[in-house]
């Protein structure tokens, strides 16, 4: 029996998944005024014809692309890839068979909010959980941002892959990755704490721009990731088609197969 694990947080307004000027704002249109909606459809319609006096609901939302739990095309790291030879693909140029792939998790609770996650630390916890990491491979990163979801502090919660771990990742044919904290790299607190020490650059947003080297494609936002093992389920991430965008909104799924 397959069991479904949603790993994706919602879009909404009552909990901080963003820095203030970037959270989503929805507007709730209630059944009672769906009636008035849709009398203008449909004229000589009153109220009290239909049930209950009730049409339909909708929403209507002002969102990022980014808002939520999405997917990142390497155009939002960078206008071009593989170090300017070729335009970077947006979301709607996304090849489908990137996001239904085994899944492999990465458990990195244990290192302190803004730490830069190396090279040499992902390859040992791929020791230590004794997986040989396979091409193609969905790699979820699990921080402390998981557990800091729903409270003031989760923009600037947990750890961030630097550009030497992402390389490390792409160079060994993933292409789909994904992180239950704000961001891929390490809180801009942190990384902005830094940046005034060494004035480097280099050091801002160094996990997305390793996209710029050789493209892939990111999850930000998850949820749940430390119900799931170190590996041996199925990911499902298939991202909202948004032509031209540089992110689609997705709703990742893992599967798990029961004994």
């Amino acid at each position: 029996m397959t069991r479904f694990i949603d790993l994706s947080i919602p879009i909404t307004e009552r909990i901080v998944t963003d820095p203030a000027p970037l959270r989503p704002k929805i507007h709730y249109s209630g059944h009672r005024e769906g009636a008035a909606e849709m009398q203008r459809f449909f004229p000589g319609l009153r109220e009290s014809d239909l049930p209950d006096g009730e049409a339909w609901a909708v929403e209507r939302l002002e969102l990022s692309t980014h808002s939520g739990t999405h997917m990142d095309a390497p155009w939002h790291y960078h206008s071009t890839t593989w170090d300017g030879t070729q335009p970077s693909p947006t979301i709607d140029q996304a090849p489908l068979d990137l996001f239904l792939r085994p899944g492999v998790k990465l458990d990195f609770r244990h290192l302190a909010d803004g730490h830069v996650v190396t090279a040499q630390e992902v390859e040992a916890e791929f020791e230590r959980i004794g997986y040989t990491l396979r091409p193609f491979d969905i790699v979820l990163v699990n921080t402390r941002a998981g557990e800091a979801y729903g409270g003031p502090d989760y923009v600037d919660a947990g750890c961030g892959m630097g550009r030497e771990a992402t390389n490390w990742l792409t160079a060994r044919g993933v292409q789909v990755v994904g992180i239950d904290a704000w961001s891929w790299d390490a809180p801009f607190v942190y990384t902005a704490q830094r940046f005034a020490q060494t004035r480097d650059a280099a050091i801002i947003w160094e996990g997305h721009k390793a996209g710029r080297e050789r493209p892939y494609y990111q999850m930000e936002k998850l949820h749940r990731l430390e119900t799931l093992p170190s590996h041996g389920f199925t990911v499902s991430c298939f991202p909202v088609k948004i032509e031209a965008a540089s992110a689609g909104w997705c709703r990742c799924v893992a599967l798990l197969e029961d004994a």
